[in-house]
């Protein structure tokens, strides 16, 4: 059954558009990542009497040379089993809009297969008419740009290394300065160690102060 689909098909492609009757997109092509929804949408001309029972529908994907059906309306009633396994649960179409002359496709959890050249060839009372639009789906990790390493500007690489020269010269200033400090501490201990005459003479000058302000009982 669907082979006989793909024959009238490709037969319509070739046929001319019949009277006033014309179908439209409204993009030419779309592009959206895998795993991603997508609504494809077509418009035909209508008229106030015009009937749903009416239409013949065949929105399929041309690719490689085969023809993968996604709904086809017959009289107005969508045959289900016409659908190709590859959009099996993965296409929803809102029938209601009929009325306003337009045909929309929901595609969910799109695939890289998915990409190709799509059909909609429309039929009614007033004539028939066929219109393609194109949808590219692409991987998802082919879509994540790589961030660049950014390296520092010359400018800001001068004032790093002013800070760090800075820094450095503050560190030896205050190494020398304690350096300097303990030495001197070192060394005022080690006179007192080794002069222990100035310690002595330093205690009996104390003592001497101290008998004439304090004078023994003796005396």
């Amino acid at each position: 059954m669907k082979m006989i689909f793909r024959i009238l098909l490709l037969i319509n492609l070739i046929s001319c558009v019949s009277g006033t009757f014309v179908v439209n997109v409204t993009q030419t092509f779309y592009q959206a990542e895998e795993n991603h929804n997508m609504t494809l949408e077509w418009t035909f001309t209508t008229k106030p009497e015009f009937s749903i029972s009416s239409l013949n529908i065949l929105c399929s994907l041309f690719l490689n040379g085969e023809i993968l059906v996604l709904l086809r309306l017959h009289d107005g009633v969508e045959v289900s089993e016409s659908q190709d396994q590859q959009f099996s649960g993965r296409v929803q179409f809102d029938k209601d809009v009929l009325r306003e002359g337009r045909i929309t496709l929901k595609l969910s959890r799109l695939r890289t297969e998915d990409s190709g050249l799509y059909l909609c060839d429309v039929k009614s009372d007033d004539g028939s008419s066929i219109k393609d639009c194109e949808l590219s789906v692409t991987a998802a990790d082919q879509l994540k740009p790589q961030r660049p390493t950014v390296s520092p500007e010359p400018q800001s690489q001068g004032w790093i290394g002013l800070y760090v020269g800075l820094g450095l010269t503050a560190a030896a200033v205050l190494l020398v300065t304690l350096c300097f400090a303990l030495s001197r501490c070192f060394t005022k201990s080690t006179d007192e160690t080794e002069n222990p005459s100035s310690v002595v003479k330093q205690f009996s000058v104390s003592e001497s102060r101290f008998l004439s302000v304090h004078p023994t009982s003796e005396s």
